[in-house]
């Protein structure tokens, strides 16, 4: 014979499964829908609108890849890429490097650590307006500025920081060290927790260096923990935006134009809704690809 469920009973499982089911959903919906309202609805919009001449009140016009070509051909552009990819690498292993040194030495369960740390993560949670503002008051450029002062008791004249096209980009790459080491910091806390303690007294016992140490035992054991900072590094650094346009918008004479501030100002300078998407999207294509690629060293580096 076949047992068979009675029908009420069928229901009241079928109905706490649909429940289950459903309750999830409900508290993840108004995230959801803010994220299509606000990010993917207006991320689709552009790559349409890439496609477009785009003139208010007159009609938009179909012209195909035209805003890429005239991107791509754009020289400014073109220098825009070198000062990104300088300024992002840079920015990336100078945070990477200072906010593992950071873990090292604020790592443990003392209270004062603690207190240490969470002085130390302020620069991340802070607003980037906010941050720009005060770095641009230590770069002020007479010897009332914070760090010109101290140049002056060395006996060293004004350094206009921001002014001088030839290090007016390595100003900002400083600022956006500061920003983030911090952020790096606490992840790279959080792969070092994860690291078995007998590893380092048994090489303490043996007479192993502190070098030896940090190459064969701490390196390995926190590479998930430095894929994940390196994958976000490869994002921010491609898309840093706010440190250039807070300090220096771009200047002076285009010594620290980015691909974000260009398409900035081709889209809310000149008015060109059509090249500026079009430099969104080149920017969103290649972000993802450098993502794909870090994604697969890493899943390849732990297969071994």
């Amino acid at each position: 014979m076949t047992a068979t469920v009675p029908a009420p009973a069928a229901r009241r499982v079928f109905g706490v499964l649909g429940k289950k089911a459903v309750v999830p959903w409900l508290f993840l919906a108004p995230g959801l829908l803010l994220a299509l309202v606000f990010k993917f609805w207006p991320m689709a919009k552009g790559i349409w609108l890439s496609f477009f001449d785009v003139r208010p009140f007159l009609g938009d016009q179909w012209i195909g890849l035209d805003n890429y070509t005239r991107v791509l051909a754009d020289h400014r552009f073109q220098d825009a890429i070198g000062h990104t990819l300088v300024l992002g690498l840079g920015q990336s292993l100078g945070a990477i490097l200072l906010g593992f040194a950071l873990a090292l030495l604020l790592e443990g369960q003392a209270r004062s650590l603690k207190i240490l740390r969470t002085a130390v993560f302020l620069p991340a949670v802070t607003a980037t307006a906010v941050v720009g503002e005060l770095w641009r008051l230590m770069y002020y450029p007479t010897s009332d500025g914070l760090l010109n002062s101290g140049l002056h008791l060395l006996g060293l004249g004004p350094v206009q920081f921001l002014d001088n096209p030839d290090i007016a980009l390595y100003s900002t790459m400083a600022m956006g060290i500061w920003i983030w080491a911090p952020y790096n910091m606490v992840i790279l806390l959080a792969g070092l927790a994860g690291v078995d303690r007998s590893l380092y007294e048994a090489a303490a016992m043996d007479g192993v260096s502190l070098w030896q140490r940090l190459r064969y035992i701490t390196l390995p054991a926190i590479r998930p923990a430095l894929m994940i900072v390196l994958t976000l590094a490869t994002i921010r650094g491609l898309r840093v935006f706010t440190e250039v346009y807070v300090l220096t918008g771009g200047g002076p004479a285009g010594s620290t134009d980015v691909w974000m501030t260009r398409a900035y100002t081709l889209g809310f300078t000149r008015n060109d809704i059509g090249g500026a998407s079009a430099a969104s999207v080149v920017l969103l294509c290649v972000t993802l690809l450098l993502t794909v690629m870090v994604n697969y060293l890493r899943k390849r580096g732990e297969a071994r």
